[in-house]
């Protein structure tokens, strides 16, 4: 018997949440995006403001980890050579450096270097998925897709940095492979916080056309509400 599907508020309706069938993925919660001294502080970013989303990304990794669903993390990241950065991705712009370049983290968004790490405060755990991915989106030269496949997964729970670049690139990505993303709102950041708004109205529109959106809180009472007497969702 399949479980009882779990009605999440959301925007533009409800997401009918499938427990046993969806993912957290969790977007680039890097040093090189979040700290001082990063890939985002070298573009001249603001990088604090991304810190608002590392609280929500922590409920949200509980709210999964107690109930065994699947956690993936992504980092943007690239070889030490750098033969999957393409120069139409290294070379844009005039920032204080480029990728590849030494910072005070090491090498920027380089594998193996501590800025590439995840945060301390939601770090992998053991047998959670990691995925290293040259570009914006997650499924792009990546074997996520097989890896969501392979364990029966069919919605995403989206959260991570940043809102307009590497968390709707891939929830665009996840639409078109017939996955169902849903945005938790707080647990997402930008550099630019009316970017972060306008993506989520993009995501939202003509219907959920990339997906929904939804309030970390709602999630959770939906969550809530849906545990039995046994303990068990649905």
């Amino acid at each position: 018997m399949n479980p009882i599907p779990i009605p999440v508020p959301a925007r533009p309706f409800a997401f009918e949440l499938q427990p046993g069938a969806v993912a957290l993925v969790v977007i680039d919660m890097q040093r090189d995006f979040i700290e001082p001294g990063g890939f985002g502080a070298s573009l001249g970013n603001d990088v604090s403001l991304l810190e608002a989303a590392i609280a929500p990304v922590q409920r949200l990794l509980a709210l999964w980890r107690a109930r065994g669903w699947p956690v993936v993390h992504t980092r943007e990241s690239h070889a030490p050579d750098l033969s999957d950065c393409p120069p139409a991705k290294r070379l844009r712009g005039t920032p204080a450096l480029r990728i590849g370049d030494a910072g005070p983290m090491g090498r920027l968004l380089v594998r193996g270097e501590p800025g590439c790490d995840i945060l301390p405060a939601v770090a992998p755990w053991p047998g959670e998925l990691v995925i290293d991915k040259p570009g914006k989106g997650a499924f792009h030269a990546t074997a996520l897709g097989e890896e969501l496949f392979a364990r029966g997964v069919t919605q995403l729970v989206v959260a991570g940095v940043t809102t307009e670049v590497c968390v709707q690139t891939t929830m665009r990505e996840a639409n078109d492979r017939g996955f169902d993303a849903l945005l938790v709102e707080e647990a997402t950041a930008s550099y630019f916080p009316a970017f972060k708004a306008a993506s989520i109205e993009m995501i939202v529109a003509q219907g959920g056309i990339v997906g929904w959106a939804a309030r970390l809180d709602d999630l959770q009472a939906a969550l809530a509400s849906s545990v039995g007497p046994s303990g068990q969702e649905g």
